[in-house]
């Protein structure tokens, strides 16, 4: 998902002190960005970001501001909605010795702690698509549009699954 909208930092930029971003998409981007999250569209994408030094990494903060427009999972009308989402990214370059390592074992999570660092796949971390990454995390996958409610009426027992059963076993009945 990088390529739609790559903003790459080389972490050296970073080696001097925080760095301040803010981002936006363009209409091209939002496009293939829409398409590959099955959005109907995505009019508003924008995050702000603060990279800074991390061990011999970085780590991002920020949030990311959207709009997305997808179809209502109950009237499959079409609706925009707006959503934000907070972003924390700590990454070490390929090689770092705090890089998460199995050696072959069974990894053990605890919840409470911070997750790993992510390893970079060169000197550069990728702003946008950690973007996209944290945006595809807060879409709702089953969406209802303001105020839609699922209306469920319950079949007569004759006109339930089993009434052709019970014909089969009845017939006269």
């Amino acid at each position: 998902m990088s390529g739609e909208w790559a903003k790459p930092i080389r972490l050296h930029e970073i080696a001097r002190g925080p760095l301040r971003l803010q981002v936006e998409a363009d209409a091209g981007q939002r496009s293939k960005i829409a398409a590959d999250l099955g959005l109907e569209s995505l009019p508003a994408l924008t995050a702000e970001v603060t990279l800074k030094p991390w061990l011999d990494g970085v780590e991002m903060t920020g949030r990311f501001r959207a709009i997305v427009e997808q179809v209502c999972s109950v009237t499959l009308d079409p609706f925009e909605q707006p959503l934000e989402g907070d972003i924390e990214v700590r990454a070490v370059p390929p090689g770092s010795p705090h890089a998460p390592t199995l050696d072959g074992r069974e990894m053990e999570l605890d919840p409470d702690a911070p997750d790993p660092p992510d390893v970079l796949e060169g000197d550069a971390l990728d702003v946008g698509a950690y973007v996209v990454e944290h945006l595809a995390l807060e879409i709702d996958p089953f969406p209802r549009k303001p105020g839609v409610e699922f209306q469920f009426t319950r079949p007569e027992p004759e006109e339930g699954p089993f009434a052709a059963l019970k014909k089969l076993k009845d017939p006269e009945g």
